[in-house]
């Protein structure tokens, strides 16, 4: 994301024009080219409170509502961030969604999913900085919250493979696959050879159930179990892995299953 970019909301032009087909059309200006009053004072109240009492005073479909200002310069869109949240539940899950998904929803186009997904970078890149080239052992929380950030809410299984070096920094976080709503196909070998590259001395696997419920399948005890018996023959050392529920994790290491 460029770092030059404020987070304010972009200037009206002259004259109306054309948006991009999918975003809800602005209602006509008021005389002199001025946003209507209703909606202008909305959103200067919405933004007072958000600098006076941050995100935690705030329910989901207003801080929905202070990203959609910018791609929606002169609509109310308080009636979008309830579709939004009806249709994915919560604000998380509305800036994880796939866009073809969010494009499915009545007023949403290019310039809304393009705010949207801004952001979930944003959180995630937010997220890994507080990991990465960090000593993952000592800052397993951050390990935690970077985990559900990037995975908690998506809608497929994905495998992410977290390489540490020999005083355990984690030095590369890569996804090694992505599958279905209950799959996800695993090389043993794939992951061995990278560690190789990287000269990683161990690692920590990472993979989501799109369910919601952490518990592992008897596939995922197997496939784990290959990956350690590879691991083991390469010298390298698994320290866990980690299935992301939506709200909370399972550790094969704490459940003794590893």
């Amino acid at each position: 994301m460029d770092k030059n970019r404020a987070f304010q909301e972009a200037p009206l032009p002259l004259f109306s024009s054309a948006r991009p087909a999918g975003d809800e059309a602005a209602p006509p200006l008021a005389p002199g080219g001025r946003m209507p009053s209703y909606i202008a004072d909305h959103r200067a109240r919405l933004r007072d409170r958000f600098m006076q009492g941050g995100a935690e005073a705030m329910p989901d479909y207003e801080l929905l509502e202070l990203l959609l200002f910018r791609a929606i310069p002169r609509q109310d869109v308080k009636p979008l961030a309830r579709r939004l949240l009806d249709r994915f539940g919560d604000f998380n899950r509305v800036i994880s969604a796939p866009p073809a998904r969010l494009s499915e929803v009545t007023g949403v186009g290019p310039a809304v999913v393009q705010e949207l997904k801004i952001v979930a970078a944003a959180a995630q890149r937010l997220a890994r900085s507080r990991v990465i080239q960090r000593p993952v052992l000592t800052s397993w929380d951050a390990l935690l919250d970077y985990c559900h950030t990037a995975m908690a809410h998506g809608e497929i299984e994905q495998l992410r493979v977290l390489y540490l070096d020999r005083k355990n920094v984690l030095i590369a976080d890569e996804e090694q696959a992505r599958g279905t709503v209950d799959h996800v196909p695993v090389y043993p070998r794939e992951i061995m050879r990278r560690a190789l590259e990287l000269t990683a001395s161990a690692l920590i696997l990472v993979h989501n159930h799109p369910s919601g419920d952490p518990t592992p399948s008897q596939a995922d005890i197997a496939m784990t179990g290959r990956i350690v018996a590879a691991a083991e023959v390469m010298g390298i050392a698994v320290h866990d892995h980690l299935i992301i529920g939506k709200s909370r994790e399972l550790s094969f290491r704490s459940e003794g299953l590893l």
